[in-house]
């Protein structure tokens, strides 16, 4: 695999590259900027979980009032001690003051009262992932929220237009999807449907910046722009460990790469069970059998790695059984698997789907990609995002690597037409840029 010249000067030329990116991914192609915001004062967020807290700390940072809904009492005063001990700790570290801390709780406004949404311009749904749920909610929303007032869903997946659909004012809706821990992470992906009034999107971008989000606009596709991309290389992760890859081996290729963390330390983290059901669950895959056995991930102390009291990882002979017994029973000898083959397998694919996705217009240009997966997935910021690391070694020499490894992408793999043009042409995704190639 052709890897990339870091030179002094390469590395200033991806600053300027991502500085240019950032500038172009507030700029929406049909939307003027002079366009008239709806005014942004008060903030509704509905579900006080890990993300809905997480969200609603951004609006009380920037000064605006936030009423935070839950339907139990007990799930809100988790909620809200879970904010409170997130602004101690930033007060612990120095990174805010006492009075600032204060200044901003004030703003918080508490409650199991659904109607006090009413006067709020600004409303995020940040409840379970589960459409029937959401449009539920959509549906109640609209019979509460004021004429005037945006509604937002923070889905990391789902139809934004179907939400839309349950409302009397689907010009209204758009998603704003936070990254975990959202108030940290600094990508938000801002999500248009197929109704959504340009003033609504113009609002949320200007608001973004508010909040001092990274602010990107996808369109409404399964995953937008980030989870689309990731789906693949996750489906590889698991293709490469029943060829006789090893979790920790899959894992080494990506970090050494410059990612935090590979497919499986990234799973272990979130928790196995993660849509785990154990009524139902039948061994049917390596995860099944992980979870059905306790190894659920850093929480029980084991999952695909084993962890000591510090949360330590170390490689699982137990897990190595699993596999090895998963291969058996299925008649799948394992191969011998070098980490060039492991980054092809995760990272070309991951390209051929950021080119999908700019073929049907779900991101507006390739740099935005790039924000996408430096600022809400580790993407190592010295290659400049995905779709820039992509020109630099040669679109030619991704195309080629997809080709050697088609037969093992799966029946629902697509060769990108862009990319086979582009690579043809011997041009780059972000040719039309020509100032932000970096060689």
């Amino acid at each position: 695999m052709t890897q990339p010249q870091n030179t002094a000067n390469t590395a200033d030329a991806i600053e300027a590259h991502l500085t240019k990116a950032l500038a172009h991914a507030r700029k929406i192609d049909d939307i003027a900027e002079d366009t008239a915001l709806r005014e942004i004062k008060t903030v509704g967020i509905l579900g006080a979980g890990t993300m809905g807290g997480g969200i609603a700390m951004n609006f009380l940072n920037a000064g605006l009032d936030v009423v935070l809904v839950e339907r139990e009492q007990s799930a809100l005063s988790r909620g809200t001690e879970i904010i409170k001990k997130n602004y101690s700790r930033s007060v612990q570290k120095g990174k805010l003051t006492e009075a600032a801390t204060s200044e901003a709780l004030s703003h918080l406004n508490p409650t199991l009262d659904y109607e006090q949404l009413a006067d709020c311009d600004l409303i995020i749904e940040a409840v379970f992932e589960n459409m029937e749920v959401k449009k539920s909610v959509f549906r109640q929303l609209d019979q509460i929220a004021k004429p005037s007032a945006i509604l937002a869903s923070n889905t990391s997946y789902l139809n934004i237009d179907e939400m839309a659909a349950e409302t009397s004012r689907p010009e209204s809706v758009l998603g704003l999807h936070f990254f975990s821990p959202a108030n940290i992470m600094k990508l938000l992906e801002i999500v248009r449907g197929a109704q959504t009034a340009k003033d609504v999107l113009a609002t949320c971008m200007a608001l973004a910046q508010r909040i001092n989000k990274v602010a990107v606009v996808a369109g409404v596709c399964f995953g937008f722009i980030g989870n689309r991309m990731l789906a693949p290389r996750q489906r590889q992760a698991q293709s490469l460990l029943l060829e006789g890859a090893k979790p920790w081996d899959i894992d080494k290729a990506l970090t050494s790469f410059g990612m935090p963390m590979g497919p499986f330390q990234m799973g272990d983290l979130a928790g196995l069970d993660l849509g785990w059901n154990k009524e139902t669950s039948r061994s049917e895959t390596i995860r099944d059998i992980l979870c059905e056995r306790g190894r659920r991930g850093q929480k029980t102390g084991k999952g695909y790695y084993d962890y000591d009291d510090n949360r330590k990882a170390t490689p699982s002979p137990e897990t190595e059984t699993i596999i090895n017994e998963f291969m058996a029973a299925r008649g799948q000898l394992p191969r011998d698997i070098d980490s060039e083959e492991i980054v092809e397998r995760l990272l070309y694919p991951m390209i051929n789907e950021g080119a999908l996705i700019l073929e049907e217009k779900m991101a507006q240009r390739a740099s935005d990609i790039d924000l996408v997966w430096i600022h809400g997935y580790g993407w190592p910021r010295a290659t400049g995002g995905p779709m820039l690391w992509a020109d630099r070694i040669g679109l030619t020499t991704v195309v080629q690597g997809l080709e050697k490894h088609r037969d093992r992408l799966g029946d629902g793999f697509t060769l990108s037409p862009l990319l086979q043009s582009l690579a043809r042409d011997n041009q780059k995704f972000h040719s039309k840029q020509p100032a932000w190639q970096v060689s």
